[in-house]
């Protein structure tokens, strides 16, 4: 997992659109890039939504959001307009960005050791460096941890 105060490492995926985008791309503004299991399954659907529901607070920030996933990205659409998501999601089926940044490895569930995907969040400041790592966060209200966050980081 990534340690603040370390440069994010750059990447480009494509979107819920197929559009390419890279980390680059949103340099001078802080950026939020979280890593969920699935589209459409409980704990990442109220996470997802939890964003939007905040996402004038987000704006006010001056902050870009961005949601990547191992889904497709016709997945990823469908996802987003089900729920009317305004953010980012990013497809990385193979993991490319998700194991450097310490978002793909072992984890516990129901008391067996699995490979997959860790639910994490890494706030990237306007200069490109990590500014705060969760590990293994809980999807309910980790927008408002996100959101203390920025409001910290702006001073």
């Amino acid at each position: 997992m990534l340690e603040p105060g370390q440069p994010a490492p750059d990447f480009t995926l494509p979107d819920q659109d197929g559009n390419e985008v890279s980390l680059s791309d949103y340099r001078g503004k802080p950026v939020v890039v979280y890593f969920y299991p699935r589209d459409n399954t409980p704990g990442c659907t109220t996470q997802a939504c939890d964003i939007r529901d905040q996402w004038s607070e987000f704006e006010s920030a001056g902050a870009a959001v961005v949601g990547i996933s191992p889904d497709s990205v016709a997945s990823h659409a469908k996802f987003q307009g089900k729920y009317d998501l305004p953010h980012t999601l990013l497809s990385d089926p193979d993991k490319t960005v998700m194991e450097p940044w310490g978002a793909y490895g072992e984890k516990t569930l129901y008391g067996k050791v699995t490979r997959g995907v860790i639910r994490s969040t890494v706030l990237v400041d306007a200069q490109g460096n990590v500014a705060k790592v969760w590990k293994r966060v809980q999807a309910k209200k980790h927008a408002d941890q996100v959101l203390k966050a920025l409001a910290d980081l702006q001073g």
